[in-house]
């Protein structure tokens, strides 16, 4: 008997379902038993669910992050930032390069590491993963200075990681290649893509804040919605530019213009949690174990290194800011998850450094299986710390 997708939507759906209620025994996050749950049924365990109808189901993995990114776009409100200035734009800069410079220099001085090699695959360390901690945050109605900056934090943290990651680059080719490499192209090019996500972005924000004025009922906003979240996802991806970036940029520039933006926000938020599921148990199915025993010292050097360096940097912006103490205790751990972006950047990370190209994507992958499942549970931990989950939550 032949199955169809719709027969693997109801497996991913009825996984999720299952999972997110037995983790709550252990009193987890859900997306940590989706996670979970996608692994078993995945082709590395149980089968259920072929590698070729996963990566066939990769369009719904777009439009989770899509709606993901426009998310925490809608946290980057004017008169957020108003009130507590740049501290969110210094602790994510301070907890992406510190993780950076942690993970290159024990990669040189614990392992023996090249310097090209070290510098592409420390600078992918920059990269935090916002889908988990958002859905954390919703699940537990999370709220406070700490979940407030972190929000902030995760959104700022992609730009940072692709011009770091631009800057790594650029010198690895130098060192690799000096006849052939072009610094200045190599330094331009993550500016460029960072710049137009931003601008196309807040371009379609306004586009869609005017479009919403012809249409008042809920469905007809809910569409609408859901048409330039997909449009900004569509036209990233055709134009080589940060999807995350650009739906971010769509949200920030639409809850700062309009003033019913909570309204949509909250059609949004009826219509997104299964299409959520699906994308966390996919993503627990596309996670491997059979790669764990070949990351070696490198993996775990670069598993540690970059947690230490995520938190103390993410102490020291805090301290320099001097924001409130929660956050400077309280952020940094839940910084942790990295996925999507991490993982996109070993791709041009073979065009750099092809002879460590299997390594570096080794190591990402393994790092991602590892951060993924506690993750969650480290951001629920912290925000439970920190007093911003209630505690019948």
């Amino acid at each position: 008997m032949e199955l169809n997708l719709l027969y693997y939507l109801a497996l991913l759906l009825f996984t999720g379902l299952l999972f997110g209620k037995l983790i709550r025994f252990v009193k987890l996050p859900d997306v940590t038993g989706y996670l979970i749950g996608g692994l078993l049924i995945g082709p590395c365990v149980l089968g259920l669910l072929p590698a070729t109808v996963a990566s066939s189901l990769a369009p719904i993995s777009d439009m989770a992050l899509a709606f993901i990114a426009f998310t925490v776009g809608g946290e980057f409100k004017i008169s957020y930032f108003k009130r507590v200035g740049a501290t969110p734009i210094v602790i994510a800069f301070f907890e992406s390069i510190i993780a950076v410079v942690a993970v290159a220099l024990g990669l040189i001085f614990l392992t023996g590491s090249s310097l090209p090699f070290a510098l592409v695959l420390s600078a992918i360390a920059a990269a935090t993963a916002p889908a988990a901690t958002i859905m954390v945050i919703k699940q537990y109605k999370a709220k406070g200075p700490v979940t407030e900056t972190l929000l902030s934090v995760v959104a700022i943290d992609d730009a940072v990681a692709l011009i770091a990651f631009g800057f790594a680059v650029a010198a690895a080719d130098v060192l690799t290649n000096p006849v052939h490499s072009s610094v200045l192209s190599s330094i331009i090019q993550p500016l460029i893509e960072v710049a137009g996500a931003v601008l196309l972005g807040l371009l379609l924000g306004f586009l869609f804040t005017f479009f919403l004025r012809f249409f008042r009922t809920d469905d007809t906003r809910l569409s609408a919605s859901i048409c330039f979240v997909f449009l900004g996802s569509a036209l990233a991806s055709a134009l080589g530019l940060s999807a995350l970036l650009l739906c971010m940029s769509l949200g920030a520039a639409y809850t700062n213009l309009s003033k019913t933006s909570s309204e949509v926000y909250r059609l949004c938020e009826k219509m997104t949690p299964p299409l959520f599921m699906i994308f966390f148990v996919l993503s627990g199915a596309d996670l491997n174990l059979t790669i764990l025993p070949s990351i070696g010292a490198v993996g775990i050097v670069y598993v540690v290194l970059r947690v230490v360096g995520k938190w103390a940097g993410a102490a020291l912006g805090a301290k320099l800011m001097r924001a409130s103490e929660p956050i400077c205790r309280y952020l940094g751990p839940a910084l942790i998850p990295q996925a999507g972006v991490a993982i996109g950047l070993t791709f041009v990370a073979q065009t750099v450094v092809p002879q460590y190209a299997a390594t570096i994507r080794a190591v990402v992958l393994c790092a991602t299986l590892i951060y993924e499942l506690i993750g969650p549970g480290c951001t629920k931990a912290t925000l439970q710390k920190a007093g911003e989950i209630a505690k019948g939550a």
